[in-house]
């Protein structure tokens, strides 16, 4: 079994109910883990992000318990020099962190790089003289990591930034990402009907003003304010976060 597999799988165990402690680690030694030690696969879960609680000799998965006004949303766009972190790297990143509809905290760098392609430069502004005062790529990946904790990672189109944040984490041997995660594209299609779901068009349809697009405080801002109209407009039945992965699918 991929460790993929073995995320996925513990992540269905939990998703039906809290497991005995005893269960838990029962689980663990019977799957092929990073770690034969359970208590040092204990330690990866949760240093990955992977939002678990250990509370009365049970161990419960936190979206199953936690209600939506009181989960931590963490918001992410990133600008990139190539589509792939091994032919490129992120070049600036912004985060932020929601809650009960209110910004609680955010993170936003430039990244330095050695070159960016023109056509990079062209979409975004950035060059690559802004960036030469900027932390380095492993910095603020290992910032942005302790800043993530095991927060809800929310994009527009979330594979892409998820995944390249995933590789470039292994890349610099930082770990990996086991947080959870919503795409906003798809949370709106359960909530709107409109032609087109890319950020800049809903950006128009829903009036989202004075916000520069591709570049990634204002792309993840823009974000934060399609999951706030979007948590508004929910069903009134959903009340935590697991159901609200229902709800997307």
């Amino acid at each position: 079994m991929s460790y993929n597999n073995f995320i996925l799988q513990l992540t269905h165990k939990l998703s039906k109910k809290a497991l005995k402690i005893d269960e838990f680690d029962s689980f663990l030694e019977k799957s092929d883990t990073f770690f034969d030690d359970i208590d040092l696969q204990k330690e990866l879960l949760i240093s990955n992000g992977y939002p678990i609680l250990f509370c009365d000799d049970f161990v419960y998965f936190k979206p199953m318990i936690t209600n939506l006004s009181d989960q931590t949303f963490c918001i992410v766009d990133i600008e990139t020099s190539n589509n792939t972190p091994y032919n490129g790297q992120i070049i600036e990143i912004g985060a932020i962190k929601y809650k009960n509809g209110k910004v609680i905290q955010t993170y936003s760098t430039l990244v330095n790089t050695t070159k960016i392609p023109r056509v990079i430069e062209n979409l975004t502004g950035i060059k690559t003289e802004d960036t030469h005062n900027a932390p380095n790529i492993k910095k603020v990946l290992e910032e942005f990591k302790l800043f993530l904790a095991d927060d809800i990672f929310v994009a527009h189109g979330v594979k892409f930034d998820f995944d390249f944040i995933n590789e470039s984490f292994k890349k610099y041997n930082i770990g990996e990402l086991y947080n959870q995660k919503i795409c906003t594209i798809e949370l709106i299609k359960k909530i709107f009907k409109f032609d087109r779901y890319g950020l800049k068009y809903l950006k128009k349809y829903l009036n989202i003003k004075g916000l520069a697009h591709h570049r990634a405080y204002d792309d993840a801002l823009a974000t934060k304010v399609l999951l706030h109209i979007a948590l508004q407009k929910l069903p009134k039945d959903i009340k935590t976060t697991s159901e609200l992965f229902k709800l997307i699918g």
